[in-house]
């Protein structure tokens, strides 16, 4: 089997660490099998689709929708890059998986537009998928309602030109969308369990997710009398369908 790409842009050793942990148990895998890269610590460099079985774009505190001058340079090099990669993945109709970061990435392509009007704080909110979605082969592996960690600052508010929108939820119309046939992005973090959202809340509790940060410990109680099981089926139905 050739191995899958795992692209990560966390610059904090544990959560970085952690996000990949987590994306090796619920996709079933181990490292031989899914390659990392962190893109916040150096250059991809050129990708050629033929090395691996399919991609996965993890999250992390980049927001597509930041202005200019507040972006960092690793920040830049890395939206360059992966703006690269998504044109080369679209055209090759390759299969990618883009979690929370995936939506900035893909979102604002072919007319789309990603920004500050659906952000939503730190909790467990209850997904919906839409009828595309309830049909599709991967997010259709999941129930037609179940409760998914999330916590961001942007998200799409105008789907790009031919994308399919798969999910939403009461406060954020896009959850999902796929374009093509095998091309998708969540807002919501299908990797994410409790001990993993508490770690990220520590690590992030000074970048803005929530305000004062003293409420780290008050979204940690709440993240654990949550009950969510289901979206790490999403990345061990990804390697079902793309392991080649």
């Amino acid at each position: 089997m050739k191995p899958f790409l795992f692209l990560g842009t966390r610059a904090e050793d544990a959560a970085a660490d952690s996000e990949y942990a987590a994306v090796l148990a619920c996709s079933g895998l181990d490292e031989r099998d899914v390659r990392r890269h962190r893109l916040e610590a150096a250059a991809l460099g050129p990708v050629d689709l033929a090395d691996w079985s399919g991609i996965i774009l993890g999250g992390g505190p980049f927001n597509s929708s930041d202005p200019e001058e507040v972006k960092s340079a690793a920040q830049k090099r890395a939206e360059a890059e992966l703006r690269g990669l998504a044109e080369l993945v679209l055209a090759e109709d390759f299969p990618f998986l883009g979690a929370c970061y995936g939506i900035g990435v893909l979102g604002g392509l072919r007319g789309g537009l990603v920004d500050r009007t659906y952000g939503e704080p730190i909790q467990a909110t209850r997904i919906t998928l839409t009828e595309a979605g309830v049909v599709d082969p991967l997010l259709g592996a999941l129930p037609r309602e179940f409760d998914a960690f999330l916590g961001h600052k942007e998200a799409v508010t105008r789907l790009p030109a031919g994308a399919e929108r798969l999910a939403g939820s009461a406060t954020c119309p896009v959850q999902a969308f796929r374009m093509g046939r095998n091309v998708y992005a969540t807002q919501f973090h299908p990797e994410l369990d409790v001990e993993g959202i508490c770690l990220r809340i520590d690590i992030y509790r000074h970048h803005g997710y929530f305000d004062p940060p003293e409420e780290a410990e008050r979204i940690q109680a709440m993240a654990r009398r949550s009950h969510v099981e289901h979206p790490p089926r999403l990345l061990s139905r990804f390697v079902e369908l793309y392991a080649c």
